[in-house]
């Protein structure tokens, strides 16, 4: 499944760095993230996104400036199905950002989408009446009971005032678990602390939390 990465701070941060960092988790993953990859971030323009097929850790991640806003998705494609660069993430309406990791069986929404995550994201945004951590907790209860099974669910999704996380999972929580970590003016969210690196922590299961 894929990996994902929340960072948000008060002043300007060089998003480069923590590309890099990311990119060395997903190459070093146990199961294969390289099938294509994205990243938004936001300034006083809006959103802006970047997306590319090739593996993170192939991409010249220099290329990327400042920003006090990023999220990131490295792709592992379910059954290696739908490889293609529109089906990367990160998905935008171009006001909110989302980001998935996770695998969902027999789930019985009705929702449009060329994949499940952009289903799901689509299924979300019915219920943002401009409070997106309400929306995002209100649909994640409704998808679970319409799921057979929810092996995960790790949902970020940012409208650049507002970001909140949903993070379940019923199993192999080792590989699914969510962490976050502050250092300093940095706020960071991942799907795995960041290699050699202290103050990480983990965040429980069956949360819907504010960011």
């Amino acid at each position: 499944m894929c990996r994902i990465l929340y960072v948000r701070a008060e002043s300007q941060f060089q998003i480069a760095h923590l590309l890099q960092a990311f990119a060395e988790l997903s190459r070093d993953s146990r199961e294969f993230q390289g099938h294509g990859w994205g990243c938004a971030w936001r300034d006083a323009s809006g959103w802006h996104q970047y997306h590319d097929i090739r593996p993170i850790w192939e991409d010249d991640l220099n290329q990327f400036g400042e920003t006090h806003l990023l999220l990131v998705h490295a792709r592992s494609a379910f059954r290696d199905e739908g490889i293609a660069v529109e089906n990367n993430m990160p998905f935008s309406d171009g006001e909110s950002v989302f980001v998935f990791n996770g695998e969902l069986r027999g789930v019985r929404i009705k929702s449009e989408g060329r994949i499940g995550a952009e289903k799901i994201y689509n299924y979300i945004r019915r219920f943002d009446k401009g409070d997106i951590y309400a929306a995002t907790d209100k649909a994640v209860e409704i998808i679970k009971k319409r799921s057979s099974y929810v092996r995960a669910m790790n949902i970020i999704l940012s409208d650049g005032e507002q970001s909140c996380l949903s993070t379940s999972y019923s199993e192999d929580p080792e590989y699914f678990q969510m962490y976050q970590k502050r250092d300093r003016d940095l706020h960071l969210v991942c799907s795995r602390p960041f290699a050699g690196e202290a103050g990480w922590s983990r965040i429980d299961n069956n949360t819907t939390i504010k960011l």
